[in-house]
């Protein structure tokens, strides 16, 4: 059996591969790693417009009475602080310190929310969020039926205002409204993105992937829209030093740990925060930095991070050269004696131990 057959196809599969989309496996499923090269479309993205399709994510919807205190039980946010309308990054703590995944939270009303989470996670986190239900929240899965483009980039406003009667403009960076689009109405507009770059995330169900894919390649000729592949999705993301589950965040760091403190709140108790305020109050051991390699190479996942003189002191996360900022850059776990901005580090790159410097994030 190939691997296209046993792979999940998202619906827009075909139209991929007619546009000449690079097709690899990803999370499970066949996606386009890129279509006319990784450094256009990142560019495209960093100081114009590209389009993402990124319906392999997964999409719950929670509803019920109960549904904020199973959120505020099973994610490090505080969900009381959203209101209608309003996004959330977080993540799922696990019970051994840590991570089932990180997500979105979309509040719609009051007894109503929208979980965004990662392809890979889909079945895990829908597993690990059924077993805190106990109090009868109603959950479904959307995921197999809904499909999700993101325009990005600074000219993102422009191409998607030429479709819809919603006032972009007046939309906050992680709000969302509900409205209508390229003629197909209950069309989620969200004001968030993977990229850095700006742009909005747009939700439709599969049958009209297709007509959504057309009509923002139609809008954005004008402007030089092209269709972008995951490739650059992850050097866009790295630049902005955002997390990638199962890379700089996983079943073992600690949101502390990992620079996420910020999303995680202590005033309320959650799925084993006394060990993450351990963390924090007790300084973690070690910590997500980021990077400059000054000696040439490319710093990869799973690298070795020394102090120069062979004693290893972390390992790299991720890694790319940055087609921005053109020189190769990382993330990686350090000893926190070694993470301050400036320190030396050493990346251990085919037997050789390559000059870096500790960074402080974003890189851009």
């Amino acid at each position: 059996m190939s691997d296209s057959q046993t792979l999940k196809l998202v619906p827009l599969n075909d139209v991929h591969i007619a546009a000449g989309g690079k097709m690899v496996p990803f999370a499970g499923f066949n996606m386009p790693v890129q279509y006319s090269g990784l450094m256009p479309e990142h560019h495209a993205v960093r100081n114009n417009v590209g389009m993402f399709d990124v319906s392999h994510m997964g999409e719950f919807r929670l509803k019920g009475p109960g549904v904020l205190d199973l959120l505020q039980r099973v994610t490090s946010n505080d969900v009381s602080k959203l209101t209608d309308g309003k996004v959330q990054y977080s993540c799922l703590p696990n019970d051994t310190g840590g991570i089932v995944d990180d997500l979105l939270v979309y509040r719609y009303t009051e007894n109503e929310y929208y979980l965004v989470v990662n392809a890979g996670n889909i079945d895990k986190d829908w597993e690990w969020i059924s077993k805190h239900n106990t109090r009868g929240v109603e959950m479904l899965n959307m995921s197999d039926g809904m499909s999700l483009l993101a325009v990005q980039g600074p000219n993102a406003i422009k191409v998607l205002q030429k479709l819809t009667d919603v006032n972009l403009s007046e939309m906050e960076y992680y709000t969302f409204k509900i409205g209508k689009m390229a003629g197909r109405d209950n069309i989620i507009i969200s004001n968030t993105g993977y990229t850095g770059a700006g742009g909005f995330e747009i939700y439709m169900m599969n049958e009209d992937a297709k007509h959504f894919w057309n009509a923002i390649l139609e809008a954005g000729k004008e402007f030089g829209l092209i269709p972008c592949g995951l490739g650059a999705r992850d050097t866009l993301r790295l630049e902005k030093g955002f997390c990638l589950y199962g890379h700089d965040i996983n079943d073992e760091t600690s949101p502390i740990e990992a620079g996420l403190g910020w999303i995680t709140k202590f005033e309320k108790e959650f799925t084993n925060w006394q060990y993450h305020k351990a963390i924090k109050d007790n300084k973690p051991t070690k910590k997500l930095v980021g990077f400059d390699l000054i000696d040439r190479g490319i710093p990869r996942q799973y690298y070795k991070i020394t102090d120069g003189k062979g004693n290893e002191i972390g390992e790299v996360t991720s890694g790319t050269q940055s087609p921005t900022l053109n020189k190769a850059i990382g993330m990686g776990y350090v000893k926190s004696d070694y993470s301050k901005p400036g320190t030396e580090i050493f990346i251990e790159i085919r037997g050789k131990e390559l000059k870096a410097e500790v960074v402080k994030l974003p890189f851009l």
